[in-house]
């Protein structure tokens, strides 16, 4: 990541993804559902969620899986406010979701010490090594293996998941980690996992495990 895009991300003034934080503002105040509840009815100031970003993916226990922080806010608009969840990469799921993210700016990753995500975190830790796709390489043939080189004349990153939701200047908008990593699963011509799955997560949750102790820079921005 270059110096100006490394500045932009820094300014809060300048990052364009602090446009949809100021949307999560909004969304959080709002009543949703039948039930006419805001996120503020359960939660009062987004302030008091300082952390929680930094512990995703999470265990949910009537699911009896983990789940990832776009999740969560879902599952929270269902059980909660008795709202739909809102479709992946959502523009309000993803303003809610760097709103949230935001309150843990600057804080080291720390994914939970719980036994049941073990299992899962295996897979994913696992899937970050299989190869995949007609060209055949794996998340750990780039981040890993060749990172600090470059493809087709772009940087190779370490790819460490620290700053999702992400604005992305390519994009010319924000996005979820999900769709950052299916957009390397069609680069590599594989078919993509589904937002929100369970593979996806499990993966997600290696990614966290990988990042541990690295801060948080929600929200970032990504060439």
């Amino acid at each position: 990541m270059g110096v100006a895009v490394q500045e932009m991300q820094q300014d809060d003034a300048a990052n364009p993804a602090m446009l949809w934080v100021q949307d999560g503002r909004q969304l959080w105040l709002r009543p949703e559902g039948p039930r006419s509840a805001s996120c503020t009815s359960c939660h009062g100031d987004v302030t008091s969620l300082r952390g929680v970003a930094a512990r995703y993916p999470a265990w949910d226990e009537p699911l009896r899986r983990p789940v990832d922080l776009a999740t969560r806010i879902n599952l929270c608009r269902e059980r909660h406010q008795g709202a739909l969840p809102w479709p992946a990469e959502h523009q309000d799921l993803l303003a809610l979701e760097a709103l949230v993210g935001l309150q843990s700016r600057g804080l080291p990753i720390t994914p939970p010490a719980d036994e049941r995500l073990q299992p899962f975190q295996r897979r994913g830790a696992a899937l970050f090594q299989q190869r995949i796709g007609q060209l055949d390489l794996s998340c750990a043939t780039c981040h890993d293996q060749l990172a600090g080189g470059k493809l087709a004349g772009a940087p190779i990153t370490q790819g460490q998941a620290t700053g999702y939701p992400i604005y992305r200047l390519e994009w010319q908008a924000p996005g979820s980690l999900a769709r950052r990593i299916r957009n390397c699963m069609t680069g590599v011509r594989a078919e993509p996992l589904a937002a929100g799955s369970v593979e996806m997560v499990e993966l997600e949750l290696h990614l966290a495990a990988r990042a541990m102790g690295m801060a948080v820079e929600t929200p970032a921005v990504r060439p």
